[in-house]
């Protein structure tokens, strides 16, 4: 199993219901695919660096995941094929970066699970 982060950005006119239910419908894929959620952050509406599709912010959504590198081709159909979906990045975690994740979950008062 590797580690993995993903971040995605939703469009802004969604309620803050709509944002639980997208996050939800994500964390579901990870989850009936084998994987499992480590830490889930909503980091909020942000300003984008350029416009995207004419929108000039978005909500920001973070989840950190344990999975097989399989998982992932699925993840990002999805992410492709939900429109409320402007941008999307998901990466494995090196050595390095898992012990950072680590650390700032500790930090931010977040146990490890």
């Amino acid at each position: 199993m590797n580690n993995y982060e993903t971040v995605f950005i939703v469009t802004p006119v969604l309620s803050e219901a709509q944002v639980q239910e997208v996050l939800g419908k994500f964390q579901g894929i990870i989850t009936e695919n084998g994987g499992q959620i480590v830490n889930t952050e909503e980091w909020g509406i942000k300003k984008l660096a350029y416009p995207i599709q004419k929108k000039t912010t978005g909500s920001y959504l973070f989840v950190e995941f344990t999975a097989e590198g399989d998982l992932i081709e699925k993840l990002e159909k999805q992410y492709r094929r939900d429109e409320r979906v402007i941008r999307f990045l998901t990466f494995r975690q090196d050595k390095y970066a898992a012990e950072y994740a680590i650390k700032r979950r500790n930090k931010l008062g977040k146990k490890e699970e």
